[in-house]
């Protein structure tokens, strides 16, 4: 019973952090991306993000319910889980123990980055260009997001690789093979968005 509950919540957590946690988290990296066109346009993007209808219960059901499971459970698996030389091979030993160290760290960013932006915008503040620009005009901070947005875009790009092998999607060895340069794929792609977003501000 306990075996079959743990499978369960292994399943949900890998799920959850495809759909929404990572789907979301390549929306927000697309909308910071319009900063690479200037100041008007960003803000027109962000603008349009924070207007929609029920903006306060699409984030609470959507984005932070899921990516509180997500990472509540990530971290017990984190703490948990150890390296199986028998069933991996060197590569994804590898790769199973990165996927918890850029865990731990997407988590502390997350954390961080919503209370500068998302709660102080509760409190008041506007979320705009000039909001990130101040914010990255601190070396430290800049270097700070650089290491959380690639450690954020890696945790998710390497757990599609995990969530198509545990939901049964690439089973044979050379399915494996295939998910493993897609996901890489994924990796670049949304990492050049993400570093070209950060830097647009700078």
């Amino acid at each position: 019973m306990a075996d079959n509950r743990e499978f369960f919540y292994r399943r949900l957590h890998s799920l959850l952090g495809v759909i929404p946690v990572g789907l979301f988290m390549t929306q927000h990296l697309v909308v910071n991306h319009f900063a690479t066109k200037g100041e008007e346009e960003f803000n027109q993007a962000a603008g349009f993000m924070a207007s929609l209808p029920f903006v306060y219960v699409l984030e609470a059901l959507i984005i932070f319910l899921p990516l509180l499971f997500h990472a509540i459970y990530g971290l017990y698996i984190a703490f948990t889980a150890k390296n199986n030389v028998g069933r991996y091979s060197y590569f994804r030993n590898w790769m199973f123990m990165l996927q918890r160290w850029s865990g731990v760290i997407t988590l502390v960013f997350v954390a961080w980055h919503v209370w500068e932006t998302r709660v102080q915008a509760a409190l008041g503040a506007e979320v705009n260009f000039q909001m990130m620009e101040n914010i990255l005009d601190n070396p430290f901070m800049l270097a700070f997001y650089i290491v959380g947005v690639l450690a954020a875009i890696f945790h998710f790009a390497n757990g599609l690789w995990s969530f198509c092998v545990s939901w049964g999607i690439a089973v044979s060895p050379r399915s494996q093979q295939i998910v493993t340069y897609a996901t890489l794929f994924v990796f670049v792609a949304l990492s050049i968005i993400g570093l070209r977003a950060i830097f647009a501000f700078v």
